[in-house]
C-alpha cells in the first residue's frame, strides 16, 4: 500500500517543490536523487518515491522534460548550433542528446527547429504558458519502454 501525499503533509510537499524549483532554475546541471533529497531534507529513496507520487513522474524524467523544453525553445528562438544547444541544456554528449531528443519528440533537433519556427510564426497571439504546456514532451513512458514497444510493433507488422 503506497502512502499518498495529502493535505496533512504540506511540509513534505513544500520540500519537494523546493527541489523541483531548483531543477527548473538550473536544468542544465546534474541533479542526482541524492542531491535533490539533500535539498528536501529527506532520504534519497523517500524523495524519489514522494516526488513521483506528487508530480506523476520520477525526478530524472522530469529533468529530461525540462531539458528538452529548453532545447526546443533555443532551437526555435536562436540560431545557435545544435551542438551548442545540447551542451547548454545539460547534455554531456551530442549523441545522447540527439537520441533522447528524437525518442521523446519523435523528430530530430533540426526538423523540430524548422517546425517550431513555422508554428511560432502563426501562433503569436497565444500566451507562452499555453504553448509551453501544449508542447511539453510526454514522459510518462520510459524511453526503454518506447523502444521495446517500437521493436514489438516492427516485428508484428506484416511484410
Amino acid at each position: 500500500m503506497t502512502k499518498r501525499i495529502s493535505a496533512q503533509e504540506p511540509e513534505l510537499l513544500r520540500r519537494l517543490l523546493r527541489a523541483k524549483d531548483r531543477m527548473d532554475a538550473a536544468s542544465y546541471e546534474d541533479w542526482p536523487v541524492s542531491r535533490l533529497a539533500q535539498i528536501s531534507h529527506v532520504s534519497a529513496a523517500h524523495f524519489a518515491r514522494s516526488f513521483h507520487e506528487a508530480f506523476g513522474v520520477p525526478p530524472h524524467r522530469y529533468l529530461l522534460t525540462r531539458r528538452i523544453e529548453r532545447a526546443k525553445t533555443l532551437l526555435r528562438d536562436t540560431d545557435l548550433p545544435i551542438t551548442t544547444i545540447a551542451f547548454q541544456t545539460g547534455w554531456r554528449s551530442l549523441g545522447t542528446f540527439g537520441r533522447i531528443f528524437r525518442e521523446i519528440t519523435g523528430d530530430t533537433p533540426s526538423a523540430v527547429r524548422l517546425r517550431e519556427r513555422e508554428a511560432a510564426s502563426g501562433l503569436g497571439h497565444v500566451p507562452l504558458c499555453i504553448l509551453s504546456a501544449a508542447h511539453r514532451p510526454d514522459l510518462r513512458i520510459a524511453v526503454l519502454e518506447k523502444r521495446r514497444r517500437r521493436t514489438t510493433d516492427t516485428k508484428s507488422a506484416p511484410t
